[in-house]
């Protein structure tokens, strides 16, 4: 597989769950979410927010940030251009 073929992959891999999807569209409205603010926004357990967005910033769908003890999420210029293409899907 192709070095472009496999970053294709890892970013399909990294939306292919709808709570992932959630997380973009959540932090699209909302950048700079640390873990417990979208575990609240979206009613689910901090560990599996963890988790997904984990897979996430490892797709480069998002970017994370220290602020203080927190780490903060937003999207990432490929997590906006995947999102735009979701939004086609609809």
């Amino acid at each position: 597989m192709s070095r472009e073929g496999k970053r294709l992959e890892r970013i399909f891999k990294g939306v292919a769950n709808h709570r992932r999807i959630d997380i973009l569209f959540l932090l699209k409205k909302h950048p700079n979410l640390s873990l417990m603010g979208i575990s609240q926004s979206l009613n689910c357990n901090l560990k599996t927010i963890a988790e997904h967005t984990r897979r996430l910033a490892l797709a480069g769908l998002i970017d994370k940030s220290r602020l203080d003890n927190q780490t903060l999420h937003r999207l990432s210029p490929y997590g906006e251009k995947i999102l735009e293409f979701v939004k086609d899907l609809k």
